[in-house]
């Protein structure tokens, strides 16, 4: 979920292109395309991990070199084919490179450090609906915000709704475009049902 937002952000706030952004995250430009797509990942959550029958036996063995890997200079750390082919001398591994291939790539991703730099140029805003229990007249309910926040200045404008409405989504920017003074450049959506359920600019 965390790879999803950042590289919505780095698309769609930062202006990388598609192409540039699966470079980046080293995913393909179809997975780029479909997580600009939708504001959450769509589809079923994964309770399992992957399976992977063929190398379950090996999985340690690719772990224990990854892991001697991290003492050594870049230049002198194992490719995913050293791998296999260590793999196969070692260990008698009598699976294909493509599988030993995948797992490692999937290893060093998942261990490598990403850091998108955030650039918040001015005139552009967000959008988000959230929700806060609050009490009014001593009695506790739930409450919809609208916020409207420009991260260039840290401005922000709240306004609270009984409900997430067309008319509450309507109503806060108009009175959030009243407050600033003016309508931004863009405006980047997030949770929004009323303003369409995805994100926009």
């Amino acid at each position: 979920m965390e790879l999803y937002a950042r590289v919505r952000q780095a698309v769609q706030v930062e202006g990388l292109s598609e192409r540039a952004a699966a470079r980046e995250f080293g995913i393909s430009r179809e997975t780029v395309r479909k997580m600009l797509r939708y504001s959450i990942p769509p589809g079923y959550s994964r309770q399992q991990p992957v399976r992977r029958p063929k190398l379950g036996a090996w999985i340690g063995a690719i772990d224990q070199i990854l892991e001697e890997d991290k003492g050594r200079p870049a230049k002198q750390r194992h490719s995913a084919k050293r791998i296999f082919e260590r793999l196969r001398e070692e260990y008698a591994f009598p699976g294909g490179y493509t599988i030993v291939k995948d797992y490692v790539r999937q290893r060093k991703l998942s261990r490598r450090e990403m850091f998108v730099p955030l650039a918040h140029p001015a005139g552009h805003a967000q959008v988000d609906f959230g929700e806060a229990l609050v009490v009014i007249a001593g009695v506790e309910q739930k409450a919809h915000y609208f916020c409207l926040d420009l991260p260039h200045s840290d401005d922000c404008f709240v306004m609270a709704f009984p409900a997430e409405t067309t008319e509450a989504f309507l109503e806060g920017h108009a009175q959030a475009f009243r407050y600033l003074g003016g309508v931004p450049q863009t405006i980047l959506y997030d949770n929004t049902k009323p303003g369409g359920g995805s994100d926009s600019g």
